[in-house]
């Protein structure tokens, strides 16, 4: 099955699935994970490994199909990808490195034990921790602070020190402690040179917003 065709079956998958996501997680997300993974990995390797250009796209655009927080049938989700993946008759290692790094890149799946992923499961994985940085980064904490109906800011409700599954997704928060408690510290969590760099800057464009919305927050002039 040639290349382009497989990637039409993908991105229809998850068109139909994510299309609709009020979070932040929808295909346009995925899309642009997509794109800016293949942009990194090309930039080191070049295109000649269409196999594993098709493996980091694959992974890209199906990782959030999977995701316990936006599906409520992880086990029937999972199949309908193992469906999807024999479909496009992969060889059996690329699909084995799609579904590892689709089960295994979430930032809550590290939290207690660092995966070790393929080189190109790290260039999805830090293609998805760059789009939770910068503008896009902070439109898409405030899609999902509401769609999770947290407050925007209550400084009642202390910055945390995040440390398992458990406190990143259940303990009391804001959009703006969410910035502290993870966002800020994913720059350090980068698997490539390139994604450290992107990283790099687009923290710095957070913490200047941050910077002038505590400002406002508080009545400076």
């Amino acid at each position: 099955m040639e290349m382009v065709i497989r990637l039409k079956k993908i991105q229809e998958f998850a068109r139909e699935r994510m299309a609709f996501d009020p979070t932040g997680h929808d295909y346009w997300h995925a899309d642009r994970v997509a794109k800016l993974a293949k942009a990194l990995y090309i930039a080191d390797y070049g295109e000649s490994n269409t196999e594993a250009l098709i493996i980091i796209e694959a992974a890209a655009y199906l990782h959030d199909t999977i995701d316990d927080k936006l599906v409520s049938d992880i086990i029937f989700s999972q199949m309908e990808v193992e469906q999807l993946l024999d479909a496009l008759h992969l060889s059996p290692a690329s699909r084995e490195n799609i579904l590892f790094t689709i089960q295994h890149m979430s930032y809550s799946k590290n939290l207690t034990t660092q995966y070790e992923l393929s080189v190109e499961g790290q260039y999805v994985q830090d293609a998805d921790r760059i789009d939770a940085l910068g503008a896009i980064g902070i439109a898409r904490t405030f899609a999902y602070g509401g769609h999770a109906n947290n407050e925007i800011y209550n400084p009642k409700i202390p910055v945390i020190d995040v440390q398992n599954k458990d406190d990143y997704r259940n303990h009391p928060s804001t959009a703006i402690n969410h910035f502290h408690e993870k966002l800020l510290k994913l720059e350090h969590s980068m698997n490539t040179e390139a994604g450290k760099e992107i990283a790099h800057e687009r923290t710095l464009f957070m913490r200047q917003f941050l910077d002038q919305f505590m400002a406002e927050w508080q009545g400076n002039i």
